[in-house]
């Protein structure tokens, strides 16, 4: 088979159960597809969505449990020795400690940042170095050779931060509609909540962590189930798992919420609850919300900076509560348990596509696409 001679490295911590690696694992697994040369670079070769890494991606493990001490050295080492055309790096401290690497052993390779997350909130409500993150861009992003924001809330915050021109920064959103998400969402889910004649289902799905505020959904979830039977499901996993477990005690919801943690398949669970609910203080796209629309679950969120309501079209499909409201939150899920919809066009969600997504990163890349048919490149 003819192959793309173009070697691309895809850098990242490690593979955890977040969004910024699922977008990863979409994009190796179609790049591959393209007959690209590619490489996984992990700090640390773990995580739940490594079953998902296509066998032709090569894993490099740097063994480096800290990006900057440990991670920089390595890098430099995989940059001099490898010299992949394109690195793709995603999440802090990872992008700063490749843009160093980079500037320390003159390299030729192309760092194309992609920024998740709404990085001046990020600095502002999180811990440790990411509080710093903002002045890294200002002093490094313009070294990178692409940056691309998944969201217009991402991009107008970048250039606020970094003083650059809007032009520096693309927009490309990230690629959540797959072939087969629609045949995942019809696999069976072996859960009793889900038999027929049980109290609907509200599904909340994410990381444990702060900035999804689960507090506000579980709080909100207790004043729906005061007006009528339904039951909480949380996918996930992270940091925050005792103190939801406390607050569900305390709240006496242990018999209405429960906690799965990590699934490898969550739109089977999406597709068979009532409503979703993001409850985020802040993101940079909201993939869950994505994935909600793709199945045919009605969506509710918090009009939180950046993304959702860049997807919902503004609560065109979708309804937007404010930040930290549980009250507001509550109202609108008991709405959507009642019957209300907001039907999503077939086209709208032909931007979150697979196909088209990529497409703009070959393009925003300059690689060119081959297209295979019998094992001959066209």
């Amino acid at each position: 088979m003819h192959k793309n001679q173009t070697h691309v490295a895809f850098y990242i911590y490690q593979l955890h159960g977040g969004g910024a690696e699922r977008v990863l694992v979409n994009l190796m697994q179609y790049f591959i597809r393209q007959g690209l040369k590619i490489d996984l670079v992990l700090n640390s070769v773990t995580g739940p969505y490594l079953p998902q890494v296509p066998s032709e991606v090569r894993i490099v493990d740097l063994n480096a449990p800290k990006p900057f001490r440990h991670g920089i050295p390595q890098l430099m080492r995989y940059l001099r020795n490898e010299k992949p055309s394109i690195m793709v790096v995603s999440l802090h401290p990872c992008i700063e400690a490749a843009l160093v690497a980079k500037l320390l052993t003159f390299s030729s390779t192309q760092i194309v940042v992609r920024e998740d997350s709404n990085l001046s909130l990020d600095a502002k409500m999180s811990t440790g170095r990411v509080h710093r993150a903002p002045l890294f861009a200002k002093l490094l992003y313009p070294w990178a050779h692409k940056i691309i924001a998944v969201s217009q809330g991402v991009a107008a915050d970048l250039v606020q931060i970094t003083g650059m021109p809007k032009k520096r920064i693309e927009v490309i959103y990230n690629p959540i509609v797959t072939p087969n998400l629609g045949k995942k969402s019809q696999e069976s889910v072996e859960h009793s909540w889900f038999k027929p004649g049980e109290p609907p289902v509200i599904i909340g799905v994410g990381r444990l962590v702060p900035q999804k505020d689960f507090p506000m959904l579980i709080q909100a979830f207790a004043q729906v189930r005061k007006v009528r039977p339904c039951r909480l499901m949380i996918l996930g996993q992270g940091s925050e798992q005792q103190n939801l477990n406390n607050l569900i005690a305390k709240l006496g919801l242990e018999n209405d919420v429960t906690m799965l943690g990590f699934v490898q398949n969550p739109y089977s669970y999406m597709a068979k609850a009532k409503v979703l609910a993001l409850s985020s203080a802040w993101e940079g796209f909201g993939n869950v919300i994505v994935e909600a629309m793709a199945v045919g679950t009605p969506v509710i969120s918090t009009d939180c900076q950046s993304g959702p309501a860049e997807v919902l079209a503004n609560g065109k499909y979708g309804w937007l509560v404010p930040v930290g409201d549980s009250k507001a939150m509550a109202e609108a899920i008991l709405s959507v348990l009642s019957g209300s919809s907001k039907p999503v066009d077939a086209g709208w969600l032909d931007q979150f596509n697979l196909e088209s997504v990529c497409q703009k990163y070959l393009d925003t890349l300059r690689i060119p696409k081959f297209v295979f048919e019998a094992g001959v490149a066209k």
